[in-house]
């Protein structure tokens, strides 16, 4: 009988991890991905829907229905339970049974953390919120912005620093800059931690641009009414317009199911497994101490389906999640960095920065392009 390997979630986790699955065994397994959405977005593309640098939300989207790899059955379905121990998962479409789980659910958001915090309104890490915004922002006439994040860790950290510097450019395009303040609130204690250089570069650029970066300190509540927002230190910042990143938590059915410690899935960072023998968890939701961008998760993702084929195979299962990757970082002005970063080859976590460069954004461009190709057989 094939063994049954049942993934939730394609993102770049699930998409990297049945891909390499069927590239290696191919038919001789039954791989079921599951996925409730239309098609998979990379995460920087909603920043271009909010910035309308892309006309809307379809112009981003993959379809799953262009997937197809042997061995494996893409279902778009709801989960609604997850029992790793048995290894079973129910969906709104019925139950599945597996040899191997892998859940790849990504971080979802807890905006009741955040009073006046409204999924698909006021932050742009979701979808529809990033699309909302964009209907927001040709309205704004100006005044105080507060690009705000209400806790940590969250998903691609650089992500709130490129927002503050697109919405310079933005706002100095349609001449509004001379009449807006533009603060950006960091419970982290800079930019970019692993990597001092490329903080530093930001940071240069926040001031070169008036852009006030308060480090350490989180949002603990929006009041869109009194125009203010409050910080965990007591103090109020006025605020026009709340551009917000929400705190992160792994899915409500995966807390669900037990497999949580403190809002994140316990695993061995190396080999990504949970306690539970043969499941797996891969990205955003694990708890590796890397951080969580779809790079990670697809390194995360390369590493396990090494030790299930090799598991499979009778082997050693000698490959590690190598906790290495790299991030575009948009300065603004159509300048792009980058930052490669290394969670786990030293004592400590390293980074490495490579300063704005028009090579950079053909890199960029390059890296979206691979994966759409591998994924989706996408040649453009």
């Amino acid at each position: 009988m094939k063994t049954r390997i049942l993934i939730l979630g394609a993102g770049f986790g699930g998409l990297e991890l049945s891909t390499s699955l069927s590239e290696a065994l191919g038919d001789r397994l039954d791989i079921t991905l599951i996925d409730k959405a239309e098609g998979f977005i990379f995460g920087f593309s909603k920043l271009d829907l909010m910035f309308g640098r892309v006309p809307n939300e379809a112009a981003i989207r993959h379809s799953y229905a262009s997937y197809a790899k042997p061995g494996v059955t893409l279902l778009r379905e709801a989960v609604t339970a997850i029992d790793p121990e048995a290894k079973r998962v129910t969906t709104d479409a019925g139950v599945h049974e597996c040899d191997i789980l892998v859940v790849a659910l990504g971080a979802d958001y807890d905006v009741s953390a955040t009073p006046g915090v409204v999924l698909g309104r006021n932050e742009f890490y979701s979808v529809p919120g990033a699309g909302h915004l964009a209907t927001v922002l040709p309205g704004f006439a100006g005044g105080d912005v507060v690009v705000g994040v209400c806790g940590a860790p969250y998903k691609c950290p650089p992500a709130p620093s490129e927002c503050a510097l697109m919405l310079h450019d933005y706002l100095v395009n349609r001449g509004l800059r001379d009449r807006s303040t533009i603060t950006l609130v960091n419970p982290l204690p800079s930019p970019v931690p692993p990597s001092p250089e490329t903080s530093k570069a930001l940071l240069e650029a926040f001031a070169e641009r008036g852009i006030t970066f308060m480090a350490s300190t989180r949002i603990a509540s929006v009041d869109e009414a009194a125009h203010r927002v409050m910080l965990d230190n007591g103090n109020a910042l006025a605020c026009d317009l709340f551009m917000g990143v929400p705190k992160n938590r792994a899915a409500d059915v995966v807390v669900s199911s037990g497999m949580t410690e403190n809002g994140w899935v316990p695993v061995d960072p190396r080999t990504l497994e949970t306690k539970y023998p043969g499941v797996f968890a891969v990205g955003d939701l694990a708890n590796t101490g890397a951080p969580k961008a779809g790079v990670f998760a697809e390194g995360a993702a390369r590493a396990v389906a090494a030790n299930i084929i090799s598991r499979l195979r009778g082997e050693a299962e000698t490959a590690k999640n190598p906790g290495f990757g790299s991030c575009y970082i948009e300065f603004g002005a159509e300048r792009i960095a980058r930052v490669e970063v290394d969670f786990f080859s030293g004592p400590k976590p390293t980074g490495t920065f490579y300063g704005v460069s028009e090579a950079l954004r053909v890199d960029k461009q390059l890296f979206g392009s691979t994966r759409r190709s591998r994924w989706f057989g996408m040649t453009v």
